[in-house]
């Protein structure tokens, strides 16, 4: 065999693995998207099964958004009941533990924050689960619509704050 070929083959052989090699996605807490009715209506009208259903919609947005990049896998989280009860927003940060105890390295929190009944405003928090520092947050008050835009909103978020 010809030096060089040999030398070719040796580098190449030396390249591969490490070429190949990526980091494995971070496992990521999603939680359920929370409504903070801001609007006129607050405590008169009750979410209604329009608004479980956008609000649903919207926290499947963001996980088929996170396992679509190839960055993240999603993990399963149960949230204790009085954490949802109070609201995760207003928990000051428990996200990051709740996220740990569920095998998690991340949380992400997202409000939906109505501010009539056409429009709203979306923030997203992503919280590293041991230190509970935030690693990536964004917000949009695109107010673009009632409750049937809010994965919109969720997905704008996620494009243009979160995963770019």
């Amino acid at each position: 065999m010809r030096p060089s070929l040999l030398l070719t083959i040796l580098v190449l052989m030396m390249c591969a693995p490490a070429s190949g090699q990526q980091n494995p996605p971070a496992s990521i807490a999603v939680f359920p998207i929370e409504l903070e009715d801001r609007s006129a209506g607050a405590g008169i009208i009750a979410p209604d099964e329009h608004d479980k259903r956008y609000l649903s919609e919207s926290e499947q947005m963001a996980k088929d958004m996170l396992t679509g990049s190839g960055r993240y896998t999603v993990v399963g989280v149960t949230v204790p009941t009085e954490a949802k009860a109070k609201g995760l927003r207003y928990c000051g940060g428990c996200e990051a533990a709740i996220a740990r105890q569920n095998g998690a390295s991340l949380a992400l929190l997202g409000v939906v924050t109505r501010v009539n009944r056409t429009e709203h405003a979306v923030f997203i928090r992503i919280l590293d689960a041991k230190s509970g520092k935030t690693v990536a947050e964004g917000f949009t008050d695109l107010r673009m619509g009632a409750n049937y835009a809010w994965p919109r909103s969720v997905k704008w978020v996620m494009t243009n704050k979160i995963l770019r």
